[in-house]
């Protein structure tokens, strides 16, 4: 039985997003031995998308009212990306301490949140 999942972000300065996860986004997490973080995240959905190639992935969190959470991460010295406007959502991105960079996104579309027993709305 399949009870969660397990989402690795790989980075040149792993040390520095792990302290924006926890300092910055308020995830907890627990150590998984010699300060090794693992974070506790939101309820998940995962979608598929086509492509021409496989093995691509992104991570997006969500969020109810994308101007206020970008807002409150403006507080905490964040500076979002620009908002654009798709079908599906209004969307931005995050970057880490470490160079890379996240999606946020207010979802446009029903999510999936909530539908799984073990998450149960």
């Amino acid at each position: 039985m399949i009870s969660g999942a397990h989402i690795i972000i790989y980075s040149k300065d792993a040390e520095a997003d792990r302290r924006f996860f926890r300092h910055v986004l308020n995830f907890p997490a627990v150590d998984a031995g010699h300060g090794w973080l693992i974070f506790a995240l939101p309820p998940a959905e995962a979608a598929f998308h086509p492509d021409q190639e496989n093995d691509k992935h992104a991570l997006y969190l969500m969020c109810d009212d994308l101007k206020a959470t970008m807002k409150s991460l403006e507080s905490k010295k964040v500076q979002c990306g620009p908002v654009h406007e798709e079908r599906w959502g209004s969307v931005t991105t995050i970057p880490l301490p470490g160079g890379g960079k996240i999606g946020l996104y207010q979802p446009k579309h029903p999510t999936a949140i909530g539908s799984h027993p073990a998450n149960p709305k």
